[in-house]
C-alpha cells in the first residue's frame, strides 16, 4: 500500500499528481496494463470487483487468491516486479447480494472481505452503500458508515492474522452503480460539500465505535460523484466549474483524496482536469473492455475478409453465447429494437462478462492462431484498424493480432497515464 499512500501525500502536498485504476479481470486487458506499467516505470493498480471475483467465484470463476495468482503470472512473465503490482478491492460489500436480508448479506462481505485481504489485496474499498432485503431505498450517511467499519474490523483483523503491509482503505456513501447507469442519463448531480465532510465524519465516527481508529489513518480515498457518468449511448463529461466546490472542500481534509468511478470514455482534457480538481484516483473498466472488443471485431471482420472462417465468425460466436445466457444483460438492454445493436456496441459493455465463457475463449484463441499464422497484409489493417497501422509504418507495433489488440486497449491507457502525471507528458494528452 505505501506506493498508493505516497502517491495521495504527493497530491496532498500540492503536486498535480495521480493514480488510475484498471478495474478488469480479462487477460489481454491485465496484460496490456501491466506491460505499460513495466515501459512506463510506473505502478500498476490493478482491481477486481465484488461481482468479478468473490468466495463464491463471481462471474469470473476466481476467488481472491486466484486473482492474485493471475496478475502476478503476467506480471512475472512481463518483467514487472511485484512491488510494482497493488492490488485493490472494488465495492467490496453487500453488492452480490441485496436480495438477501441485510445480515446475511453483511456476513456474506465479511467473508468476502477477509479473503481479498488474506490473498493480498491492499486497496479496500468499503461499500455497503447499497439497500438489502428489509432495507429502505436508500440507507443514510449513519447506517453506510457502520456497516464499512464492521468490515473494516473483519479486513484489519484479516491483516494481523495474514501479515504483510497494512491496507488502505476507501470509503463513501454517494457511490455510482457499478458498470455505468442502466438508464438514459439526462444529468448528474454533483455531490454537496456538505455531503463530502458528512460522509467523512460519520466514517470516522462509525471507526472509532469499532475499534479501528489505526485503520482511519490509512483511509485514502473518499467516492463521490463528481458529475461523470455514462449510459448505454453518451458520456456525461467532466465540468470543473460545476465541482469547483468540491473540490476545495478535501483541501483541508488530511491524507484522503476523491476517488471518481465511471470515468471510462472521458476526454484526455477531462482526465487531466480531473487529477487536477483532487479527483487523484481514477477508476476505468468498461472502457478498456469496449476497447478490447472494438480490437477483436476489427480482427473478426479481416478474418472473414481472408476467408479465415468456415462457418460462424468470432462476433457470432459471441453473439449467440450472449443470447444463450440472457442473465448479464437482459436487466439493462430493454428495448427489443435496440437489443441486437445494444449487445454489440452499447457502452455500458455488457459483452465484458462473457469473455471468460469456454466457448469464446476458445473462438478468440482460434481468430488469433488463424490470424497469426496466415499473416494480415496491412491493407486490411489499414482499413478495420487505421490507428494501428500507422503505428505498424512507424515502427512502434509489429504486425501480429495479440500486438493490435494489446495496442487499441494500452491507447487507452496512455490517456489516464498523462492525465496522472504532471509535465511534458500531461501536456501531450491529447495526442493520441
Amino acid at each position: 500500500m505505501t506506493a498508493m499512500a505516497q502517491i495521495v501525500r504527493r497530491h496532498k502536498a500540492g503536486e498535480k499528481v495521480g493514480i488510475y485504476s484498471v478495474c478488469s479481470a480479462h487477460p489481454l486487458v491485465l496484460e496490456a496494463a501491466l506491460r505499460f506499467a513495466h515501459r512506463s516505470g510506473t505502478v500498476a493498480l490493478i482491481e477486481a470487483t465484488s461481482n468479478q471475483v468473490n468466495q463464491e467465484g463471481g462471474y469470473t470463476g476466481m476467488r481472491p487468491a486466484q486473482f492474485r495468482e493471475r496478475v502476478l503470472a503476467v506480471a512475472t512473465a512481463i518483467g514487472l516486479p511485484q512491488d510494482r503490482v497493488v492490488l485493490g478491492g472494488d465495492h467490496l460489500g453487500p453488492n452480490c447480494w441485496q436480495r438477501l436480508p441485510a445480515a446475511t448479506a453483511l456476513e456474506k462481505a465479511g467473508v468476502m472481505v477477509a479473503e481479498y485481504v488474506t490473498a493480498g489485496f491492499r486497496k479496500i474499498h468499503l461499500d455497503c452503500s447499497m439497500s438489502c432485503a428489509g432495507d429502505p431505498p436508500g440507507l443514510s450517511d449513519a447506517v453506510i458508515a457502520e456497516r464499512n467499519a464492521a468490515l473494516c474490523a473483519i479486513a484489519e483483523d484479516a491483516w494481523r492474522r495474514s501479515g504483510g503491509e497494512p491496507p488502505g482503505y476507501i470509503i463513501g456513501s454517494e457511490v455510482p452503480v457499478p458498470g455505468g447507469a442502466h438508464e438514459t442519463l439526462e444529468g448528474l448531480r454533483v455531490t454537496t460539500p456538505g455531503a463530502a465532510l458528512a460522509t467523512i465524519e460519520a466514517h470516522r465516527r462509525a471507526f472509532a465505535r469499532h475499534g479501528v481508529e489505526a485503520a482511519w489513518e490509512r483511509v485514502l480515498g473518499l467516492v463521490v460523484q463528481p458529475g461523470v457518468e455514462f449510459d448505454h449511448y453518451q458520456v456525461i463529461d467532466y465540468v470543473p466549474a460545476k465541482a469547483a466546490t468540491l473540490s476545495r472542500s478535501i483541501e483541508a481534509v488530511s491524507g484522503i483524496v476523491f476517488e471518481a468511478h465511471s470515468t471510462d470514455y472521458q476526454t484526455p482534457t477531462a482526465l487531466a482536469a480531473l487529477v487536477e480538481d483532487h479527483f487523484a484516483i481514477l477508476k476505468v473498466g468498461p472502457g478498456l473492455t469496449f476497447a478490447l472488443r472494438e480490437a477483436l471485431w476489427a480482427l473478426s471482420d479481416i478474418a472473414m475478409e481472408l476467408d479465415l472462417v468456415s462457418a460462424d465468425s468470432f462476433k457470432d460466436v459471441v453473439l449467440e453465447e450472449m443470447k444463450r445466457d440472457s442473465r448479464y444483460w437482459s436487466g439493462y438492454y430493454t428495448a427489443p429494437e435496440r437489443r441486437e445493436f445494444d449487445l454489440q456496441f452499447s457502452l455500458s459493455d455488457r459483452i465484458r462478462y462473457y469473455w471468460a465463457a469456454p466457448v469464446v475463449e476458445r473462438a478468440c484463441a482460434v481468430l488469433l492462431e488463424r490470424l497469426t499464422a496466415r499473416g494480415i497484409p496491412l491493407t486490411l489493417i489499414s482499413q478495420y484498424l487505421p490507428v494501428q497501422y500507422a503505428a505498424i509504418r512507424a515502427g512502434t507495433v509489429n504486425n501480429d493480432p495479440r500486438e493490435l489488440v494489446l495496442d487499441v486497449v494500452e491507447r487507452v491507457l496512455r490517456q489516464y497515464d498523462r492525465a496522472c502525471r504532471p509535465g511534458p507528458a500531461r501536456q501531450s494528452a491529447s495526442s493520441d
